[in-house]
Parts: structure tokens; sequence; C-alpha cells
């Protein structure tokens, strides 16, 4: 199979000590959407296996697919959700009290995406650069006045970007740091562009949610790694560096928000990390078992929403999803959901209406379309923006339409 590789050491430990613990259905790339053109042409589908690292419990992707195909042309834009950006403000305002970011500080942030995040922080007076591999999004954001180059981080952009800007204040990486293969790279490159009493923050999704909560489908071939507080603090300190704070935050069903910095810099540590360490021996997440239960309550979840949907198809209801998120792949592959059995698919995206889902080449509108082509039901597979999209559209349920949120339980609204 081309573009992909098998992945036989853990990512952070570099061990070869691997077991897989859970094997979902083979599919296509999650973001991988066609235009009309091709949604005729078969996708390549490739293996998405979860591997667990028995020396540091490290959870895993056993398939590295070559960033190009995923990333050059990627369509999710951080700016469409009223969640993230009022999310990424209030991130910037905790950073800049925390650790007392001055006006004229060196904000360097990669996997910026549109730069929502880094427009915050240029509004309080920041030197701001962003770095993201996908062509469209940073063109249109260094269009917009954020200062961003195209490209991958590692160690020799992090010395191209020191030297040409000088050493950063801080370095941020949201929901990227699970994207990559080579973190050791990515690694040397922060403790060279890092100033000595700098910091490094990161949010990523957080395995506990993601077993507690069932949500399976955060899955898919970009989320390389499933991240926990043990093994990375393990990881940090082979590079040198302390992890000073671990806080919980709600994003994406759940994640950490994570600060490191280097051995001898001079921050505070906020004790959150000990909580989350103490958590995770709580919950035995050193344990392969513990991933093996979770694979099986998956499927306990998909042989219930199978015969849901096999109701609603019998009884001659209509059916539409919400949301064409990158998870919706996944949860459509392993819970065998068909194409026929979906009338269209809705996205309040612009990049992607008018475009046909992986795989499945479902067709991708605006929500418009439900009260044009009114559905019986609505399932939502952008179930973490559940609240905000059913609160925007109670005319559907005034209408009759009900709405289905299949994670992290699956819940009718109205009952």
């Amino acid at each position: 199979m081309l573009n992909i590789k098998s992945k036989d050491n853990c990512r952070l430990c570099n061990g070869g000590n691997l077991k897989e613990v859970f094997r979902l259905t083979d599919s296509p790339l999650a973001n991988a959407f066609v235009t009309k053109n091709d949604k005729e042409k078969y996708q390549e589908e490739y293996p998405l296996r979860l591997n667990f690292c028995r020396d540091c419990t490290h959870v895993q992707l056993s398939h590295v697919v070559d960033p190009e195909i995923l990333y050059k042309h990627y369509l999710y834009v951080s700016g469409t959700s009223p969640v993230f950006v009022k999310h990424f403000q209030l991130y910037v305002d905790s950073l800049c009290s925390d650790y007392k970011l001055k006006n004229d500080s060196l904000v360097v942030e990669f996997g910026s995406n549109d730069g929502t995040m880094m427009k915050f922080f240029k509004e309080k007076g920041m030197r701001v650069l962003g770095i993201d591999p996908a062509e469209e999004i940073t063109s249109n954001a260094s269009h917009n006045g954020l200062e961003t180059f195209n490209g991958y981080f590692n160690a020799i952009t992090a010395e191209d970007i020191r030297i040409k800007y000088g050493q950063a204040d801080a370095i941020i990486a949201n929901n990227v740091m699970a994207h990559i293969d080579d973190l050791d790279d990515v690694m040397s490159g922060v403790s060279s562009l890092l100033k000595a009493n700098g910091f490094f923050a990161f949010e990523f999704s957080y395995i506990v949610d993601v077993i507690e909560k069932h949500l399976f489908d955060t899955i898919y071939h970009e989320h390389l790694d499933y991240h926990s507080v043990t093994p990375l603090v393990k990881f940090f300190a082979k590079h040198g560096f302390k992890v000073i704070s671990s806080k919980r935050v709600d994003t994406h069903g759940g994640s950490v928000r994570m600060v490191v910095q280097k051995n001898d810099g001079n921050l505070q540590d906020d004790g959150s990390t000990k909580v989350l360490l103490s958590l995770e021996k709580k919950l035995d997440l050193d344990n392969e078992n513990t991933l093996i239960s979770f694979a099986n309550a998956v499927e306990k979840i998909k042989c219930k929403l199978s015969t849901c949907l096999k109701n609603i198809k019998d009884s001659g209801k209509t059916l539409v999803i919400f949301g064409a998120p990158a998870k919706a792949t996944t949860l459509m592959y392993h819970f065998s959901i068909k194409a026929d059995d979906i009338k269209y698919i809705v996205d309040d995206s612009p990049l992607k209406q008018g475009l046909y889902s992986p795989g499945k080449h479902i067709p991708i509108a605006p929500s418009e379309e439900l009260y044009i082509n009114r559905p019986d039901i609505v399932l939502i597979l952008a179930w973490n923006f559940a609240t905000p999209i059913i609160n925007n559209h109670k005319k559907l349920i005034e209408l009759g339409t009900r709405f289905i949120v299949p994670l992290p339980k699956i819940e009718f609204i109205p009952e």
C-alpha cells in the first residue's frame, strides 16, 4: 500500500514492545473529501489499529500515512466555530496572565491553522508567527495579517526562525502533538527556539475522556497518538524539560492543556500534573486490558446505534447527518453506516460544502438545506457541538424533526 508505513517502535520511548488493543474498520483518510467529478472513484482504505506500549504505556496508531497527503490541502479551519474562537480567546488570556507574557513577546505557534489563536496574541501587542502545512489556509492567514510559514515545525525550521526572529517567549501547539510522527525532532526544535525562561503550551485530546466517554471516533489516521500525562512526563524529561501544568479542558470531548519548560526555567509548577498522574494510576491506564475493555464497550454502542438506524430505515423516515468532522469518517465506517441510508450531510464550513464525504461520497450541503428538504431525523456526528447545533435549529424540532447524539451515549432530542 502506497503512502503508508507501519510503526514498529513507540513514538515516545522508542521501545519495541507494542501490543494491538483495538482494530477499527479500515477507512479512507478522514478529511479526504472529493468533488462531484471524483465521487464515482474508489478511495483507498487504510488500516486503523491502536497499539499500547508495554514499556511506557503510550497509546498510538500502528500505521503512519504520509503527512503531505493528510495536510497539504487541509480543509478544517478553527475560525468557523464560535465555540473554538471563544476557547482560544480565553486560552490566550490565561497564558498571558499565568506566565506574564509582555507586550513585545514573540509567540510561535505550529499547527497554527487559520491563525485564530495568534490573532488574540497579536491584539495584545505581541509578535506572532505561525507554521502550518496547509497551503491555502496559511496563505489566507498571512493575507489577513498573521504571518504564517507554510511547512512543518522541526529542528531545521526552528533554527531558521531563531536566526530570523530570535528566540521565542512562548511556543504553542494545539491539537497537533498527536499528529506528528517524529516528536523527538519537534522537541529538538522547541529546545533551540525557546528562551531559557520561556514555555511550551499545547492541548491534546485526553485518552481518559476517550475511554470514559467511548469517543472512539477521535481515532483516525491524522491522530497518531492518544496521549496521557504519565508517558509524556517521561518523554519531556528525556529532552531536558519538566511539566509544570496539566489541566483538563472541555474541548474535543475532553482535553488536557499542558505547559512545559526547560529544566532550569524559573516558572512555578502549579501542582496539577500530580493530580492527573494519580488519576491515571487509579484508572489503570498502565494496563493494556483497560484499552481492550474500551474496544468492547464501543462494540456494544455499535450494536445499539445500528438497531436504531435500521428501525428508522424500516419505518420509511428520512435521515441526514449534521457535521462532517474528521471523526465522522471513523464512526460511519466502523458502525457500517451505508451511504444509501443518508439523504445528505450538512456542515457549516464553506470549504466542505459542495463536496462529498470521504469514501461514502455523501453530498455535503449548508444547514439551510435542512429547511428546504427537512428530514425526520438528524444524526449529529459533530457531537462535541451538539448543544449549539440543537439550539440553533430549534425550529426543526417545532416542525417535527428529532436529533440523535451518538456519543458519549445515544440520546434522542426530544426524547
